[in-house]
């Protein structure tokens, strides 16, 4: 078996997963509680909410709001911020490049009277800032735009929207920082509210961490009695929020290491499509390493996944959380071609693929395409 799609879900590390179950062995008691017990869980969590802004260089004007997965913390931040600041104005601007969890909760905010619009890319898969300034006018509340796509891998210019966005007191700024942490550098300070995934980078997958300004305020989407936050309704997930520290505090310090050998990997499966013409390589030279994209002329996507499947090597044809035989939405927002975009290929790498794998992965494909 070889598994190319880590980009949808990343091996859960050793040494995590012994801590998440020690502590789900002994941190059983609710940290909602209000007996020593109890109190001494949600302290716990407490100290574990700062060792996460500590790792993610933010100060204690940040709060984290703790969700069962990505799709929820994006989901409450566009909702929740919407409904709590519509007073405001009713414009939501996004990027074309954003997972399905973000346009979907677009499409939803749509019905309901919010005016949503989408910031196209410019041929290096960046923002196009100067649409960004056009698109923005007084009834804009809310900005969202990835700091790393989940397809093509490109990293956007956060710093330079902060820039744009500081002279609108009234625009709170998210990112879906899902694809970022533990792959590049980043730099949050100043965005208003952050969603982290822990299972793309090594994490126990029930948990996610939506990290907020504490001036930023927004509307719950669950109800229930009063938990870790005022923003989520729920019995914390202790065990989770506590083993996923270090599975942050790993992905940062190997961040380097880790790096240059997926660029190894990735430079190799690189040099081996570019023997065909019939491939086009739908990455530009400023997307990491973690991902490679393509299309096969006059093959559909699903054909070359099946094909691969049928052989142990598991691929996709886009992210995960997409309709299996849409076109890629991210491939046709950066290319304007259709044909790509219906055939586009994701191989997405880590730390775990081994050498060997790739090898095998290249005969497989070498075969099917040498045949054509």
């Amino acid at each position: 078996m070889v598994y190319l799609d880590y980009a949808a879900g990343e091996k859960i590390d050793d040494d995590v997963l012994n801590l998440y179950t020690n502590y789900l062995k002994d941190c059983y008691p609710n940290p909602n509680s209000n007996h020593t017990l109890g109190k001494e869980m949600m302290k716990k969590i407490d100290d574990a909410t700062k060792k996460y802004l500590d790792l993610l260089q933010l100060d204690d004007t940040y709060e984290i709001v703790y969700t069962s997965s990505a799709t929820e913390s994006n989901n409450l931040a566009l909702k929740g911020c919407a409904k709590r600041y519509k007073n405001f104005g009713n414009k939501i601007i996004i990027s074309s490049m954003e997972h399905t969890s973000i346009t979907a909760s677009c499409e939803v905010l749509s019905k309901e009277g919010f005016d949503i619009e989408v910031c196209p890319v410019k041929s290096d898969g960046k923002v196009d800032l100067d649409e960004l300034k056009n698109m923005i006018d007084d009834n804009t509340i809310l900005v969202s735009i990835t700091s790393l796509d989940s397809e093509l891998s490109i990293k956007q210019d956060l710093d330079k929207v902060l820039e744009i966005l500081k002279d609108y007191p009234n625009i709170h700024f998210h990112t879906d920082a899902s694809g970022i942490v533990g792959k590049e550098n980043f730099n949050f300070n100043g965005i208003d509210l952050i969603t982290v995934a822990p299972h793309k980078f090594g994490g126990v997958g029930d948990l996610s961490l939506l990290v907020k300004k504490k001036d930023v305020f927004l509307s719950a989407m669950i109800s229930g009695g009063r938990s870790a936050s005022i923003y989520r309704a729920g019995t914390p997930n202790t065990a989770s929020i506590l083993a996923n520290t270090l599975s942050l505090e790993k992905a940062l310090n190997d961040q380097k290491k880790n790096y240059d050998y997926v660029e190894k990997l990735h430079n190799k499966i690189i040099n081996n499509l570019k023997k065909y013409k019939i491939v086009n390589i739908n990455n530009l030279d400023k997307s990491t390493p973690y991902i490679i994209n393509f299309s096969v002329k006059d093959v559909l996507s699903n054909t070359l996944v099946e094909y691969l499947d049928e052989r142990e090597i598991y691929v996709s044809s886009k992210t995960s959380c997409c309709p299996v035989f849409s076109p890629s939405k991210l491939v046709y927002a950066l290319t304007k071609n259709k044909s790509l975009a219906n055939e586009s290929i994701r191989v997405s790498l880590s730390k775990n693929v081994k050498e060997e794998e790739i090898d095998e992965f290249l005969n497989v494909l070498d075969e099917y395409l040498e045949k054509m």
